[in-house]
């Protein structure tokens, strides 16, 4: 079980950089995607033929006809970015499923997406209305409620950060929680049993896994899709 209170650990370090296994997991997932593209898109044919090919197909057409819908049609340039930042996400969060620490469980990878969008939105909103036009905008519309609509601008990638990082973190947590706490109840009934290094906790089986299926799988996903739906909003309102 992943210790989320002590953040991610250090594998190693290259000189005084520290390489933690966010950024390893990170890596890892990189290659792995690689490699599926590179399999989905071997042989592709105008007709489908093979099952993977359809597969690639649903998916570039779900984040096209997402995109196409949320931004527009002329922000469809922004497809392969939406594409991979959900996918990294989904990925990000499913890991744990096979006992590697979330990657969305670090504020880090979270606030790094978020100030990512951040700077797309401030990029058309000061190509819109010129450096000039929007220091002035924040003073609308009344000069003061200026203070306020920096703190409302300074708040977008704050709360797209720990709603991703908080939901996964949070599911962390209870599930540590409550796997602790089914330990001591086998213990505490004589379910616990030990045989040198292995230990067997009877309630221990079954209802982390559930609670780990939702909190990864499902939660997991949905966040990630909101965190994409997000930064379409955010961005595409800016370009308006």
């Amino acid at each position: 079980m992943n210790d989320i209170g002590n953040g991610p650990k250090v594998v190693f370090e290259i000189g005084k950089i520290q390489v933690t296994e966010t950024v390893v997991i990170g890596w890892l997932i990189i290659v792995a995607v690689t490699i599926l593209c590179l399999w989905l898109t071997r042989g592709l044919k105008k007709v489908p033929e093979k099952k993977r090919q359809v597969l690639a197909e649903m998916f570039v057409n779900f984040v096209n006809n997402t995109v196409k819908e949320t931004m527009g049609p002329s922000m469809m340039h922004f497809a392969p970015y939406i594409g991979t930042l959900l996918i990294y996400a989904v990925l990000g969060a499913l890991v744990s499923l096979i006992g590697l620490r979330s990657m969305t469980a670090d504020i880090n990878v979270t606030a790094t997406w978020a100030l990512m969008t951040f700077a797309l939105i401030t990029f058309y909103k000061v190509k819109h209305n010129g450096p000039l036009g929007y220091v002035k905008s924040f003073g609308q519309p009344v000069a003061f409620i200026f203070p306020l609509n920096i703190i409302s601008e300074i708040a977008t990638p704050a709360s797209m950060a720990f709603r991703l990082f908080g939901n996964v973190a949070g599911g962390m947590v209870i599930t540590g929680l409550l796997y602790g706490a089914l330990g001591a109840l086998s213990s505490a009934v004589g379910l616990s049993f030990e045989a040198g290094s292995f230990g067997f906790n009877v309630f221990q089986v079954g209802i982390p896994a559930v609670l780990s299926v939702y909190f990864d799988l499902f939660s997991g996903c949905i966040q990630a899709y909101i965190f994409s739906m997000l930064t379409m909003v955010n961005v595409g309102a800016a370009n308006e």
